[in-house]
């Protein structure tokens, strides 16, 4: 079974803090084939960073998403087939969103599947935290909400604030920054007349994270608390190239409160000089060093905590359907 690991053979995390049984959490990764491995290490870590106790993580991938031979290969030999997964009773679930190829969700190839995993989520796992698209076509499917397209993409780091009181967003400040990259959103005013809680916005944005309360606890989530430092400049630098190469017809927009003003300037250069001699051979001049080099994680603290309070949640739970008379106070793991 896969688990805690960096690479083959999975292994499970060390334990953290009293030897329990580990939490068991199946992570849905649906990312395309150049962030799979990238994908699995940022939640790996945050998790493990985030958890008082052993975590067992367990790889999962929709079969029905378009890969490379590589892609394949890499889920073959790392991740558990998905008709494991319909056979399992899990404490937590995390689904991830992919790149959107069909004008509506429902027109994508994966789309049946990934309806019967929410279905499925809501008997087998104590919460399921739905990540960018998957948050969006998880509440298209529950309740008939569409996405809504921008005008532009949403990239960069945005202030967000914490909109109500809830244990998922326990002891995170009034206001944090996040990583937003996504083409749609969620109306607000939808979820809140369907059910749903805000729990942080972004102000002129709209919901930020929200929750509703099912059978078990569904956490949606837009953004992307579990980015390593440097991921919006790989998606960034990904566009280019496919602008480079002919693959888009506009030049991408410079993630939002991101990069400081020497890496801003190299990056503004950069896009002046892909205008006047469009080629993918300019890409090897892409200024990645100076770029990358001042690049913070403003958004780790609030990661951790918000995490914190997910997984000591599904502690709190399965202690209870166990009988337990021995689970601890919530704030005894959150980590600080």
């Amino acid at each position: 079974m896969p688990m805690l690991s960096a690479s083959p053979p999975a292994q499970e995390s060390r334990p953290r803090g009293d030897a329990a049984d580990p939490i068991v959490i199946g992570l849905v990764n649906n990312m395309p084939d150049a962030a799979l491995q990238t994908t699995e290490r940022q939640f790996r870590e945050l998790l493990f960073a985030s958890s008082h106790n052993s975590v067992c993580l367990r790889f999962f991938s929709l079969p029905d998403l378009p890969r490379t031979e590589a892609g394949r290969s890499h889920i073959s030999q790392h991740y558990e087939d998905i008709s494991e997964l319909w056979t399992s009773h899990l404490d937590g679930l995390i689904v991830t969103g992919t790149e959107p190829r069909a004008p509506a969700l429902a027109d994508e190839p994966y789309w049946p599947t990934l309806t019967k995993l929410v279905d499925w989520a809501d008997d087998h796992a104590i919460s399921t935290v739905w990540s960018c698209l998957a948050a969006h076509a998880a509440v298209l499917h529950i309740d008939g909400i569409s996405r809504r397209a921008f005008r532009e993409k949403l990239s960069g780091v945005f202030d967000c604030t914490k909109a109500t009181d809830h244990t998922i967003v326990e002891g995170a400040p009034s206001r944090w920054r996040v990583p937003h990259s996504r083409y749609n959103e969620l109306p607000e005013d939808a979820l809140a007349s369907s059910g749903y809680r805000i729990l942080s916005r972004l102000p002129g944005t709209g919901a930020d994270m929200f929750v509703k309360q099912r059978k078990t606890l569904f956490l949606f989530v837009q953004g992307h608390l579990e980015y390593d430092p440097g991921a919006l400049l790989r998606e960034y630098r990904r566009d280019v190239r496919r602008f480079l190469a002919g693959e888009r017809d506009s030049y991408p927009e410079m993630p939002c409160g991101y990069f400081d003003e020497d890496a801003t300037a190299a990056l503004a250069a950069f896009r002046q000089q892909a205008l006047e001699n469009r080629g993918i051979d300019l890409l090897s001049s892409f200024p990645v060093a100076i770029a990358e080099q001042k690049l913070t994680h403003p958004w780790l603290g609030p990661a951790v905590r918000i995490y914190a309070n997910w997984l000591s949640y599904l502690v709190e739970q399965k202690s209870r359907s166990l009988g337990s008379t021995k689970s601890l106070p919530l704030r005894e793991y959150i980590v600080t």
